[in-house]
């Protein structure tokens, strides 16, 4: 942890003070009210976190005019998981989903997927340590503080990933256009590594070659694609239902 930065957001800060983060200083906005306000107030005094009220202009500021909801804090960066120690340690008689990312770079999409792989139970993220959108504020932010929930973990490569999700006997999927099958027609119930691809070339075709079944959506209309988040979060709940 090299450096503090700052998170802003009720839901993000809330998400992080219940997950057990280490906040340095929470900034509120003097005249703020509400539910989540109230909740984060209540944390911040059962916590005994550093806290000041202060004017909308300096909120406005730290966060680089974000929308901020009237709350800024402090926070050190997420520390990243190791792939290896996760797979050691999983429990083999469990259906586990991982989500392989694979150059995904627009930082709410990254935090939008983190957000839906929160929510659908995956045991890890990985992203390559090159061409991966970063761990900022605004990921946190869009991720409602998802990303304090879930084990993000960086590769020199997806592709070695995928190799090592295969050594452990977990199912690699990969989302593409180019599949025959839908996924509706995959079987999933089982561990499932899934591969979401850039938002403009999609998966690198050598990662492509070496998983073990390519998939797609059943597309209606006339646009060809959808948006990664949206892809993802509908693959995810595929392999949930499918689960059970």
């Amino acid at each position: 942890m090299e450096k503090t930065t700052y998170i802003y957001g009720l839901r993000a800060i809330i998400e992080a003070i219940e997950s057990g983060q280490n906040l340095g200083k929470i900034y509120l906005l003097r005249e703020a009210e509400g539910v989540l306000m109230g909740q984060l107030k209540t944390l911040v005094n059962k916590h005994k976190i550093t806290n000041s009220f202060v004017p909308v202009e300096k909120l406005d500021k730290i966060s680089s005019y974000g929308n901020h909801q009237g709350a800024v804090a402090s926070i050190s960066p997420v520390d990243f998981a190791s792939l290896e120690d996760i797979l050691e340690k999983r429990n083999v008689e469990s259906k586990e989903i991982y989500l392989l990312l694979d150059g995904v770079t627009d930082v709410r999409n990254f935090g939008a997927i983190i957000r839906t792989a929160e929510c659908t139970g995956v045991s890890a993220i990985i992203i390559g340590e090159s061409g991966s959108a970063p761990i900022n504020p605004a990921t946190i932010k869009t991720s409602a503080g998802a990303v304090f929930n879930i084990p993000i973990c960086k590769v020199a490569h997806i592709k070695d990933a995928v190799f090592l999700m295969k050594a452990y006997g977990i199912t690699t999927i990969g989302a593409t256009e180019k599949s025959a099958k839908v996924i509706y027609d995959v079987d999933l119930n089982h561990s499932i590594a899934l591969v979401m691809g850039s938002e403009d070339r999609g998966i690198n075709p050598s990662t492509l070659k070496v998983i073990d079944e390519p998939i797609k959506l059943p597309m209606k209309g006339d646009i060809a694609s959808l948006n990664v988040s949206v892809a993802c979060g509908a693959i995810l709940y595929e392999i949930v239902r499918q689960q059970g």
